[in-house]
This record gives C-alpha cells, structure tokens and sequence, in this order.
C-alpha cells in the first residue's frame, strides 16, 4: 500500500456508504423510542445488550459526548432522556442520521464531524461523560484517543467504551475452515489490515468500499486507558449472538470498560 494511501479519506467515504445502504449501524431510532426516552424509558448500547444503568448515573443536564458512534441511535436517546449531547463522528452520511431524528422529533443535538484522534476544537474539561461504543478498530493508533478523552472529561467524568477482544482478530477467515468447524490461526495481535491482508485481498475490500480496520491489543486498550490517567472502575465482556467467525462461538467478541477521570 502507497505511504500517500489517506486511511482517514477512505474510512470516512466507507462509512458514508454503509450509511446509504443503511447497514444495522445506520438505522435511526424510532419516534417512538425517543417519546419513551422523554419518559424515563430508554437504554444505550457498548455490546448488543443493554448497557447497566448504573454505569451511566444520571444524564440529566449532563455535557455527554458521543464519540465515533453516529448512526442516529445512542445521541438522539441520550438527548431525549435530557442531557446535553455532542455526536462527533467521521462520516457525514452518518452524522446526517442523527440529524434527521433530531428534525424529526424536536431534538437538540450538536453536530460534530472529525477524527477521533483529535478533539481538538473541545476545550478542556468540556463534557461529563463521553459515550464511545465500538469503534477504535478504524484507527492504527488508539492512544490519542484515551489521551483526548482524558483532556476534554471534567474532574469525575466517565469514559464508556467498548472494542473487540484482540482474539478475534487470529483465526484464518477463509470460509473453507469454518465450514469444518476449525479456527486456523494465522494472524499475530495487534491486527492491520494495512500490514496483514494479502495485497489482493486488500485491494478487494477496498474495491467492496469496507473500513479497514485494526485490531488492538489489551495493552493498547486497557493499559493506554490506564496511561491516559484514568481509573478503570467497572468491566463487562460479551459473546457475539450472531458469531461471524468460528472462534467468536467460543469467547466473549466484545469487551466493555467504565472509566473514570479521579
């Protein structure tokens, strides 16, 4: 791959077009969902269940950013069960989800686009909590993201975020192994798919208009959290109803941490 390859150009438009094929991550909530939001009734998502209440406390009033996660579904709930909430995320074609439910239903929503690995336009200390559900595999380097989240959350802020088990990443995906119920290792974690696809597989996925992505390791993601300062206060781990691969029947795909900024 050419060193004048633009990952953050290309990820950006590849999101756009899972959007305008409204892929499971770009189905807006209902009105019906935010009219129960109003009234109390309402849940996000870091992993396909509920999120605990507990790890949330109460929104009302409170700054929240939305991290990487437009689609029209978590900030439009949050907003609609009273907090005040920014959606900052790379894709247009999914910040434009957010925006139609906020036009919709009557919602108050900043709208934010950029990369994650940069919040600069935040000033310090600018949120209470920030929201940020599986998303740090579209970026090579996740430290800029704990280091940022740190500087934008007030004293006492809460950091949720979600990521893949590095594990995930290992196995072979060529179907013939699934297909007898074997889990072929062939890849070493951290995970690129810059580095570690075959060039024509590469070229492949790019042609298909797929993210690529990177799967990090439990030093990045839990020990660059802890580098960044913050205290990891609560963990939650999950496995993946629909497996997409072989081993995913066998761990827990998705992993969840509540951090805080003491």
């Amino acid at each position: 791959m050419s060193e004048k390859f633009d990952l953050i150009s290309h990820n950006s438009g590849a999101w756009d077009f899972q959007a305008q094929q409204s892929g499971p991550w770009s189905q807006p909530v209902s009105s019906e969902c935010i009219d129960a939001a109003r009234k109390g009734e309402w849940s996000v998502h870091l992993t396909p269940s509920p999120l605990p209440r507990d790890w949330l406390g109460d929104i009302v009033n409170k700054d929240i950013l939305c991290l990487a996660s437009a689609g029209g579904q978590q900030a439009p709930v949050l907003a609609a069960a009273g907090a005040n909430v920014t959606i900052f995320d790379l894709s247009r074609e999914q910040l434009g989800k957010d925006e139609m439910v906020a036009v919709r239903d009557g919602l108050s929503l900043a709208i934010e686009q950029g990369d994650m690995c940069d919040l600069s336009r935040f000033a310090d200390a600018s949120f209470d909590l920030i929201l940020h559900p599986i998303s740090n595999q579209y970026v090579p380097d996740i430290q800029p993201v704990w280091n940022e989240c740190y500087r934008v959350l007030r004293r006492g802020g809460v950091l949720l975020t979600s990521f893949f088990n590095p594990a995930v990443f290992i196995a072979d995906r060529d179907p013939r192994f699934a297909k007898q119920g074997l889990i072929r290792p062939r890849f070493i974690t951290p995970y690129s798919d810059l580095c570690d696809l075959s060039e024509a597989d590469l070229k492949a996925k790019l042609a298909r208009s797929e993210p690529l992505i990177f799967g990090h390791s439990f030093q990045s993601q839990i020990g660059g959290q802890l580098a960044a300062g913050f205290v990891i206060s609560a963990f939650l781990e999950e496995i993946h109803p629909n497996p997409r691969f072989e081993i995913e029947k066998f761990i827990p795909s998705f992993i969840a941490t509540k951090s805080e900024k003491l």
